[in-house]
């Protein structure tokens, strides 16, 4: 297997809709689905036996819910990424998702247009939260982001359009003809200025500001 590609198990117990988001992941050519499950027990025997980079898990799942899930992904200390999808915009829920260390959070009514670039950003060791949760972001870190966008140097500014896009910092680097590890400096930078704290703060504070960066 080609390192470059991105393989997948995808747990959802509605066949329907997990056919729906196939078809949607196979359109791209570095993504590739590797197993399916219909309940959290298969998801967990999957993704020991096949290794997947991302586990796509639905949180509402018979003999093993999401979470249940993920707490053993944790206690094998399994080198995956993992995307959530819920049907519920539910603050409570998406706080205890974060809390478990789940990188990426989608709800399903937006699953068709997120899915690709959620897989793709928690396989490069982004977070990824579908943007009509933006607010919950803003509610976990309400005491941060207190310096405002005018101390921010152009290149800043335009990086944090990118992260609201969900750009990857890779993808970033090649947008603005910089190296990744530019990117890097930047992102600190702000997160610096910012107050910003929390692998989520800076993801949280793009998303919130986005309509004054454009």
């Amino acid at each position: 297997m080609h390192k470059s590609e991105i393989t997948i198990l995808i747990a959802d117990d509605h066949p329907v809709f997990r056919k729906g988001l196939r078809q949607i992941v196979e359109t791209e050519p570095d993504l590739k689905i590797i197993a399916e499950a219909d309940h959290g027990e298969q998801a967990l025997a999957r993704i020991l036996e096949q290794q997947p980079d991302v586990a796509v898990l639905d949180v509402d799942m018979p003999r093993m819910d999401g979470f249940d899930v993920v707490r053993e992904i944790r206690a094998r200390s399994l080198d995956l990424a993992v995307v959530f999808l819920t049907m519920h915009k539910d603050e409570d829920v998406f706080n205890e998702a974060i809390n478990h260390g789940v990188q990426g959070y989608i709800v399903k009514d937006s699953a068709a247009t997120d899915i690709v670039g959620g897989i793709r950003a928690v396989a490069s060791g982004q977070p990824f939260i579908s943007p009509s949760l933006s607010g919950y972001l803003l509610a976990r870190n309400s005491g941060g982001a207190s310096v405002g966008l005018t101390d921010l140097t152009l290149n800043e500014k335009k990086i944090l359009v990118l992260i609201a896009a969900h750009k990857t910092n890779k993808e970033i680097a090649a947008q603005l003809f910089i190296s990744h590890r530019t990117v890097e400096n930047h992102r600190a930078n702000i997160c610096q200025k910012l107050d910003l704290h929390g692998s989520h703060a800076l993801l949280k504070f793009a998303l919130d500001h986005k309509s004054r960066l454009a």
